[in-house]
Parts: C-alpha cells; sequence; structure tokens
C-alpha cells in the first residue's frame, strides 16, 4: 500500500514518467538549414537557445522532443550563419558621415560640387533641417566624404578654385573615399593656418604656382612677400594628403554626445540590416569608448564592438594603466596604429618608386622609432597591436618592429589591410594575423597596375596566400571606405570581380578565396582575431546565441545571387534586433 502511495505521488508530481522531462529553453528555430561553421564545418536543421546562449543544435524532430519553449521561429527552409563580424571599420566615423555629404560613386569633380549644393540646399536652412533624420554635426562647415578621382575621365586632383567660388564664407573640407586625402577651399585653408609655408611630416600640402592675382585666401605676410618679390609664388590648391589632412580635422568643430549618439543607434540600424553583429572600430579615443560603453548598458546600443584604441597619448595614459575591459558587448583589448597612407592617394609607404610618379615612394605616418618602441611597450601588456599597412616598405618596417619586440603568434597581432607584400616578407609573416578587406581588392584593380607596375602588383591583395601562410585571415570592408555590405565582402573573395562580372575569370584568381574560407573570415576566424572565439563566431553549445537568417544559401547559390542577398532577421544574444519589413 505504501509503494502504491509513492507510485501515485511522483506521478502526480511529475518526478516519474515514461519520457525525459523537457528542458527549458526561450526559442527553439527549426526547419532551417544551419551552418555552424564550427571545426568541421556542420550543418543542422535546428537549434534551442536559452538564456542567450546556444543550449543544442540538431534535426527538428530532436530539438521539439527535448525541448519547450514559448516561441518557436520556423525558418521555412531559411539559410542561418554564425551573426557576421566586421573585422576592420569605423563605426562611429560612419555613423557621423551619415549626416554629412556623400561623394561615393561620383564620376566628376563636377558632380562632387552638384552634391554638395545639393545638400547644402537641403540641410542648412530651418526649414530643411526639420525635414532630415540627420543634421549636419558640424555648424557651419560643409563636410563630405566618398570622392575617387580614379573613377573620373580626368584623374587629377580637383583644387580649391570652384569651391572658393560657391562658398566664399563658409569651410569646405571634402575627404577623398579612404580618408588619406581631401579637398578644402580658402576658408577652410586660412582657418588651419594653411599656407604658402606650411610642412608637414608624413603629409603633404599640394600646390601650384601662380602667376599673377592675388588669391582671397593669403595671409598678410605671404602677399606681403609676394609685392617684395612679385610673382609667381607658390600657393596650396586645396589638396591635403595623410598628416596634412589633421591640420583641418583638428578645428572642425566636434559632434556633440547627442549627436554621436543618433549617429551611432544609426549606425547600428544599417548594420543590423546586413546581418553585421559584431564590428571591429578601428581607432577610438578614449571619450568615444566610454559614450558607446554608456549606451549599451543602458540597451540603446545593442551590436557587439571590439574597439581598437587610436595611437594617443590620452588612450596610453588611461588604459596602460587599467589594462583591458571587457564587458558582454564591448571588448577594449587593442590599439590601432597608421604605419603610412592609401595607394589611391599615393600614400603608400613604397620601396620603389610609384611606376606612374616619378622620384614618389609615399611615406611613413610617423619615425620608424615610433612604432618600434610601441610595439615594445605593448608587448609587455596583454594588448593587441593592429597596424595599418598598405605599401610593401611599411610592411617590411612594421613586421620588423613585431619581430624585434619579441612577438610569438599566441600574441596575436594583427597588420591591417597587407596589400602590397613581396612574397619573402608573406613568408616571414605567420606569427601575425592578416586583417583584410576584399573589396579593396575589387575597387582598386582598375588602376593598381598604373600605380605599382605589372611585377609588382602580382604580389598586392594576396589573400590566400596570406591565408595559407597564416592559417587564417580576418575578413572586413574598412567601411566607410568601402560599402558596409558583407555580402560585397564574400562576392569579391571568392569571384575577384566587381558586380558586372569584370575582369572577366577574375583579378589575380590565384589568390582568390574558397566560399568556405570567405565565410569563416566573416565569422569564426574574425572572433578569433580579437580573441572572442569563444564565445562568438560559430553556432555551436554554449556560445552566444548571436545569427542571422538569410533569403539566400552562400555556400551553394549561383555566385551571382549573393549580392542580391537579403537578411530576413538578426539575432544578438537570442534577443531579435532586426527583421526584414
Amino acid at each position: 500500500m505504501v509503494l502504491k502511495n509513492v507510485f501515485i505521488f511522483l506521478i502526480a508530481t511529475g518526478l516519474f514518467s515514461c519520457g525525459s522531462r523537457k528542458q527549458n529553453a526561450d526559442l527553439i528555430v527549426v526547419n532551417a538549414r544551419i551552418y555552424s561553421v564550427d571545426s568541421a564545418f556542420s550543418v543542422f536543421e535546428a537549434m534551442a537557445l536559452n538564456n542567450g546562449t546556444i543550449t543544442m543544435l540538431g534535426t527538428s524532430d530532436e530539438i521539439k522532443q527535448q525541448f519547450s519553449s514559448p516561441e518557436t521561429l520556423d525558418a521555412k527552409g531559411a539559410v542561418v550563419y554564425p551573426g557576421f563580424i566586421d573585422a576592420h571599420c569605423h563605426f562611429v566615423g560612419y555613423g557621423l558621415g551619415l549626416g554629412r555629404v556623400n561623394l561615393v560613386g561620383t564620376k566628376s569633380f563636377n558632380e562632387v560640387v552638384e552634391r554638395v549644393q545639393q545638400f547644402t540646399s537641403q540641410n542648412f536652412t530651418e526649414k530643411a533641417k526639420k525635414n532630415v533624420k540627420i543634421k549636419s554635426f558640424d555648424g557651419s562647415w560643409i563636410i563630405g566624404r566618398g570622392w575617387d578621382q580614379n573613377d573620373w575621365t580626368d584623374k587629377k586632383y580637383p583644387n580649391r578654385k570652384k569651391l572658393d567660388s560657391l562658398f566664399p564664407d563658409r569651410p569646405v573640407f571634402l575627404q577623398r573615399i579612404d580618408g588619406h586625402a581631401a579637398l578644402v577651399n580658402s576658408v577652410a585653408l586660412e582657418l588651419a593656418g594653411i599656407n604658402s609655408n606650411t610642412y608637414v611630416k608624413g603629409g603633404k600640402v599640394e600646390g601650384e604656382l601662380i602667376f599673377g592675382g592675388e588669391e582671397k585666401w593669403m595671409r598678410p605676410e605671404i602677399l606681403k612677400e609676394i609685392k617684395h618679390h612679385g610673382y609667381p609664388i607658390w600657393v596650396p590648391t586645396g589638396i591635403l594628403i595623410d598628416n596634412a589632412v589633421d591640420l583641418v580635422k583638428k578645428i572642425i568643430p566636434p559632434a556633440t554626445l547627442k549627436e554621436k549618439e543618433r549617429a551611432l543607434l544609426a549606425a547600428q540600424e544599417n548594420c543590423f540590416a546586413m546581418g553585421l553583429t559584431t564590428v571591429d572600430d578601428a581607432g577610438l579615443m578614449k571619450e568615444d569608448v566610454d559614450l558607446i560603453d554608456s549606451l549599451q548598458r543602458c540597451g540603446k546600443l545593442q551590436i557587439r564592438i571590439y574597439a581598437m584604441l587610436s595611437d594617443s597619448a590620452p588612450n596610453y595614459d588611461y588604459y596602460l594603466k587599467t589594462g583591458p575591459y571587457k564587458t558582454e558587448k564591448l571588448n577594449i583589448r587593442a590599439f590601432k596604429f597608421y604605419a603610412d597612407g592609401a595607394l589611391g592617394s599615393r600614400g603608400a609607404c613604397l620601396k620603389e618608386d610609384y611606376s606612374d610618379q616619378k622620384n614618389w615612394k609615399g611615406f611613413l605616418l610617423n619615425e620608424q622609432k615610433h612604432f618600434e618602441q610601441k610595439a615594445e611597450l605593448l608587448a609587455k601588456t596583454p594588448f593587441q597591436m593592429a597596424t595599418h599597412c598598405i605599401g610593401d616598405s611599411a610592411y617590411k618596417i612594421i613586421l620588423a618592429a613585431y619581430k624585434r619586440a619579441g612577438i610569438k603568434k599566441a600574441n596575436r597581432w594583427r597588420i591591417e589591410h597587407a596589400q602590397v607584400i613581396s612574397s619573402g616578407e608573406i613568408s616571414q609573416s605567420d606569427f601575425i594575423i592578416p586583417s583584410i578587406q576584399p573589396t579593396h581588392a575589387t575597387s582598386d584593380m582598375y588602376w593598381v597596375g598604373e600605380r605599382l607596375g605589372k611585377n609588382r602588383s602580382k604580389y598586392a591583395y594576396a589573400y590566400k596566400d596570406l591565408l595559407k601562410n597564416a592559417g587564417l585571415v580576418a575578413l572586413g570592408t574598412d567601411f566607410p571606405v568601402e560599402d558596409i555590405s558583407p555580402f560585397k565582402t564574400f562576392y569579391a573573395a571568392v569571384t575577384r570581380q566587381d558586380a558586372k562580372g569584370y575582369p572577366g575569370g577574375g583579378f589575380q584568381m590565384e589568390n582568390a578565396l574558397s566560399r568556405e574560407e570567405a565565410l569563416r573570415g566573416m565569422t569564426i576566424w574574425a572572433a578569433y582575431s580579437n580573441f572572442e572565439e569563444h564565445e562568438k563566431g560559430s553556432l555551436e553549445k554554449g556560445k552566444q546565441a548571436d545569427f542571422i537568417i538569410l533569403d539566400t544559401d552562400l555556400m551553394n547559390c549561383d555566385i551571382k545571387n549573393v549580392l542580391s542577398g537579403k537578411v530576413e532577421h538578426t539575432y544578438i544574444g537570442g534577443k531579435k534586433v532586426y527583421q526584414a519589413n
């Protein structure tokens, strides 16, 4: 009788049943094609999530049988990937740029001017400001970015004269797409104190000879010199390269905290729509990091950010004392350096002259000793060193600085871009992580031969060689230098072509990546480059439930359809942060 009562009690309380009790889950996803991107590149049909992490992957029947959840997402055959990680971008700068003149894709300088005029007419009146989501952040300054003279019929640098005639009383600052050059008008030159005698180390003020007539912008001492010596006289054209750009940037009124917040939230929405769940911001000051941290903690900013600190004294003073900083969504673990400029503006530091400009090799943006000293300093800390290197001379110098500091593979130090490298130096680089941007190759391929010549061009954008040597590559876009789209990253990495299929057969296809390699570079390898491979980058038990649902199977579709792929849902920590229309 006693045993019978105990049996009845166990059944009534649910402590004994014919089948095992179901586990709780916050969400289960079924009827999907889930690319886990684990070591075996496994594909599953369903998964269960709980408390922001992945509990199990398996078949739809297995997940339904073992888990009870208040929410079930039927993917109806759609494809699931780990959330994309952009291993090199400028998230804060991109957000701020959403309220400035967009000059990307302009086909002539006249089109640049037209866009500037259109922007000012829409944004610099009180009536117009009420009708735009993001207004200009810079008061009376007109700021834009995105022009590239290599896309124009006339590939010469423009000058300030047209801007002077249209905007005689308002400073204009228009950055080249790579951020390593800018065109400014005479008002901006005068405000920055740039004149015929200005010299900038690690930069260049372009100029021309004037043979008559007084230029309005000229400072009194220059006019006095002209009166004494007469014409001709050398004057700036308005084109500034690399460190010379900073002479103007530093006098532009900074955005307010409210304006920055609005910019970050707008940037976040665009990232979610592209399936980005983590972004590596390549160069931030402490005040920007603090803002990001505060917005993440209050729940407004949900995107995860790997922050690279700018090479700046205030950052060293604070973070070398406190060490790396990590929360659920923010990881501050790296310092970002600029060794040289860009190929497009001829600021990349090369071993030999540019093929299209004799007696010009570009330049380092700082003394070689500076990079050596910082490498030795950071080698004694847990911080990663990530250095922008475009030219082969810059790469050689930074590689030597890393070696001199005693860096090993375990340190996971990075070289960003790694565009022009001799084959001998690639073989000596197995201890560093190549952080590369496939769309740079397909953007530059039209003119890179002119800059480098046929022989040297063969060693440019050598992504497969870098992968073979290092064992992995971290992929990004460098947005806003390139488009924010990870689909374009994937397509460029695999096809080495533009959207129109040029060139036939692909650009230097020996350095194309496979589809699996491209996906790993945008997920697990990017996570590894951030010291985060145990928490994200693949869909595995115990990892963060950061995933996206696409309408396109990147692994099996016609490669042309990659560019038209759409994100249907984006999840971070098991929480839906984006849904298509």
